[in-house]
């Protein structure tokens, strides 16, 4: 506003002087100055501005770059799973399952020096049995999300036993299924599975134990839940999934068996469930037990009962047990009966002379296929065998492999069972196969 008022007054050609035209053009030069200075300054800054967006676009471009890198190596599994577990975690280390903790006497163990070095020395053994587990995990996930009424019990073995394989990258006698898919029904406890050509569906009111196991270099995850559409069941089951988390919480190492059968006992009978408005006292089966886990063998030697009065062998320091309960409607005492499915090579047999040829081809096809691993009649059909059922009953007859025939209660009883795999470690005790499911 000032330099417009002096200029209309005053015109600096004709009146003014030479120091107020000097003092004009200085103040008029500054003026520019100053208004050049000023938008050379607005113009870097707005130069650096520009550039500073840019460094932080172009390091938020670099982070997602990063993150999406991250995203591809980290793969998620695919549905339905495919992805071997292995690539799932890269670096090799497979999760950790439940730790509880040892109680009273044992309590020292948590922060032994010497035993967690011992831990350290397992480390790998330990990573193998966790990453069978982990495979576990994700084949049962998958597979309570397709079960439903009407399938194929064939077909429903078929699709988890592919799926193991898959996940768990199967190579031979390295890595594989541990025993055949059990999928007993209603009164049939344990050791059923469809042979060839059985055409069982899977009923609305049927109550079935879906049993199976998988293994790294011969350390077996033995592990089980049941499934049942009808809710009236939900008593039953839960009275099986709180006596096995009762066994597990019991087990310890120098712990008695008999104490572990008797907590059990004492959780599932106080279980009653109604059925079709009959109600039913649940009984734990008296004949029935978990048992200690070794490299390649099922059946270890040790027997973890469901009921009091069992064995006064203690637990012991790096054993595997699977705690496994099975809760009954019927008499709670179960008998062998049906055509027999499962089998398994004796572990401890020597060398038996054999005078059928037929048997001594198939007992090459067991030994390098599953050794003392138990396998099913399915699985020898996979394998190309045929017309063997002489041969394998010449097996049988000479002790070389035992039969493990269905083993149910009463008929018209309803059997449900659960099932974990531990590892009494030096430290702690790990509930092996563990997940958020049961």
């Amino acid at each position: 506003m000032a330099s417009e008022d002096l200029k209309s007054q005053v015109p600096v050609e004709e009146n003014g002087t030479k120091e107020e035209e000097k003092n004009g053009n200085l103040e008029a030069s500054v003026s520019k100055e100053n208004g050049e200075s000023s938008d050379v300054f607005s113009v870097i800054q707005e130069e650096g501005e520009e550039e500073e967006g840019e460094t932080k676009e172009a390091t938020k471009k670099k982070k997602k770059k990063n993150k999406s890198k991250r995203k591809k190596e980290l793969a998620k599994q695919t549905d339905p799973p495919t992805i071997p577990v292995v690539d799932l975690f890269p670096s090799g280390e497979f999760p950790e399952g439940e730790i509880q903790q040892y109680k009273d006497d044992n309590l020292w163990r948590t922060t032994s020096e010497e035993k967690r070095a011992l831990e350290r020395l397992e480390h790998p053994m330990y990573n193998s049995v966790r990453q069978a587990a982990e495979v576990h995990r994700q084949v049962r996930k998958y597979m309570k999300s397709i079960l439903k009424p009407g399938m194929l019990m064939t077909d429903l073995c078929e699709t988890l036993e592919n799926t193991v394989r898959k996940l768990i990258s199967e190579n031979g006698l390295q890595a594989g299924i541990a025993f055949p898919t059990g999928c007993s029904l209603n009164c049939v406890a344990a050791h059923w599975t469809p042979n060839t050509g059985d055409k069982t569906v899977l009923q609305y009111d049927d109550v079935m134990k879906l049993d199976f196991g998988t293994h790294i270099d011969g350390r077996i995850v033995d592990c089980a839940f049941t499934v049942a559409f009808n809710p009236m069941f939900d008593p039953l089951l839960e009275a099986s999934r709180e006596a096995t988390n009762t066994g597990i919480k019991e087990s310890g190492i120098d712990v008695r068996l008999c104490d572990v059968g008797a907590a059990i006992q004492e959780v599932m009978e106080s279980y009653e469930v109604e059925i079709n408005g009959k109600v039913f006292q649940v009984k734990s089966i008296r004949n029935l037990n978990g048992h200690s886990i070794g490299p390649y063998q099922i059946h270890a030697g040790k027997s973890v009962p469901i009921v009091k009065g069992g064995e006064q062998t203690k637990m012991e320091e790096g054993e595997f047990f699977a705690i496994e309960t099975f809760a009954s409607t019927g008499k709670g005492y179960v008998r062998e009966d049906l055509e027999c499915s499962h089998y398994t090579k004796d572990f401890d047999v020597g060398h038996i002379p054999l005078r059928l040829p037929r048997a001594k081809q198939l007992l090459a096809t067991i030994n390098k296929n599953f050794s003392t691993l138990a396998f099913c009649r399915r699985y020898l059909d996979r394998l190309g065998e045929t017309k063997y059922l002489m041969a394998l009953k010449n097996l049988c007859d000479s002790g070389i492999v035992q039969p493990l025939p269905p083993l149910c209660d009463v008929k018209g009883s309803y059997v449900s069972q659960f099932e974990h795999t531990i590892l009494l470690r030096p430290t702690c005790k790990e509930v092996i196969s563990r997940g958020d499911d049961y």
